[in-house]
């Protein structure tokens, strides 16, 4: 079987001018030689497209492969994620991790929440703020919590991101909406526990890997897994496996989460408790980072004795079946 792998290198585009923040979703080429490798190992054919221009490119020569092994993040617009997936669709070709209505829907973290609300999720209320004027409409209680409405790897998100006034919240809303040009989103601030919940499979498929909570120290941003605390987390912060009934609420919620938003093969949950111990969704990756070393999901898969080939392999299983390349 010839797999094709599509991404977005960070150095591709920090060629062309990008900041850090704007690439931090991007990946590294140790990350695109690890799964080319593990795949490899897997017993996959393999073949590098990378982008999307190289994708059309690729496609318009009419190159063609079996699977197509996704995880590129794209770059502009609420739409980014979608284009690799929309293209492969209209050219019929399967490819692994959710399709372009998911990755649409789940990068807009306000109606990703609307979404799991309805399934009876637990998630903090919050409201979309997309001019000045509408923080006339914010009734919550302080303190809140503000970022990006579609940000990723903690873009936006700094030891500002906690509000416990109007004034604040007015200027740190009217910051993000000039820096990002995209609307923010406001929410009810969890003060528990912070964990990540790593899953594979689709639908009720769909398993944890495990859970991992995060600890970051209360002199880097306010103790917030932000932006700059995910870039120095071998300084700041920790993780621990979670286990216990922490990790069975956090499953459940997580599962169900994943679930009610159709995300396939893999990914990962973001969930924080509120002060009852309540495991609120935050946000969903289902195009988690990868990294072997750096990226949560490979972090937690290792913590909980699995290897990257195994995670690999699972990833691949669950979008075979799917697909119906395979049956077992």
């Amino acid at each position: 079987m010839l797999v094709a792998l599509t991404y977005d290198l960070k150095d591709e585009w920090r060629s062309r001018g990008y900041s850090e923040e704007m690439i931090a979703e991007m990946d590294s080429s140790v990350t695109i030689d690890a799964i080319d490798a593990s795949l490899r190992t897997l017993g996959y054919e393999t073949v590098r497209i990378g982008s999307i221009f190289s994708l059309v490119e690729y496609l318009a020569d009419g190159r063609r492969c079996d699977l197509v092994f996704n995880i590129a993040e794209g770059l502009h617009g609420l739409l980014r994620e979608s284009q690799v997936p929309a293209l492969l669709d209209a050219y019929q070709i399967p490819y692994v991790f959710s399709d372009s209505f998911t990755l649409a829907l789940t990068l807009h973290k306000e109606l990703a929440k609307r979404v799991v609300r309805e399934a009876n999720v637990p998630t903090a209320e919050s409201v979309l703020i997309s001019t000045a004027a509408d923080l006339g409409t914010v009734d919550l209680a302080y303190p809140l919590f503000v970022k990006p409405v579609g940000g990723g790897t903690g873009m936006g998100i700094s030891g500002l991101s906690k509000v416990e006034s109007v004034g604040e919240l007015r200027e740190v809303t009217s910051q993000l909406l000039a820096q990002f040009a995209q609307p923010v989103l406001v929410e009810q601030y969890l003060e528990g526990r912070e964990f990540t919940v790593g899953i594979t499979g689709t639908g009720e498929e769909a398993s944890s890997v495990g859970v991992m909570e995060i600890v970051v120290d209360s002199a880097c941003d306010g103790g917030i897994y932000s932006y700059k605390s995910k870039q120095e987390y071998l300084e700041v912060t920790e993780y621990r496996k979670a286990d216990g009934e922490a990790k069975e609420r956090c499953e459940a919620v997580a599962l169900a989460a994943w679930r009610a938003l159709s995300c396939r093969d893999g990914g990962r949950v973001d969930l924080k408790m509120d002060s009852r111990g309540v495991p609120n969704f935050l946000e969903v990756n289902p195009l988690a980072g990868l990294h072997p070393i750096d990226s949560d999901l490979p972090i937690l898969s290792r913590m909980h004795g699995l290897s990257y080939d195994d995670l690999i392999a699972r990833i691949m299983a669950s979008a075979c079946r799917r697909i119906g390349l395979c049956t077992s």
